[in-house]
């Protein structure tokens, strides 16, 4: 007999930890966002940017997600950077 993973815990744990990576990226942007609004350039690229680390926690794959290994893989590291998970 060994023990499982409460896959349940260990998605809000998963969530937590793009909120947090995706704190300083988002404080980052909007400080692009004003720099770019100041000199009237295009924002849509920052926008985009935001809304994609806004959108993160709620992807549907980490709900799809049946054991450890597939949850840890949903780590978009394109847009929240390097994997907690060594």
């Amino acid at each position: 007999m060994g023990f499982g993973v409460d896959m349940a815990k260990a998605r809000e744990i998963h969530k937590t930890k793009i909120r947090e990576a995706r704190e300083p990226k988002l404080a980052e942007l909007d400080i692009e966002f004003q720099k770019a609004q100041e000199t009237s350039a295009d924002t849509s690229a920052i926008v985009a940017k935001k809304q994609a680390l806004r959108d993160a926690p709620a992807d549907s794959a980490i709900d799809a997600a049946t054991n450890e290994a597939g949850l840890k893989a949903q780590w978009n590291t394109s847009i929240l950077g390097t994997t907690p998970y060594v």
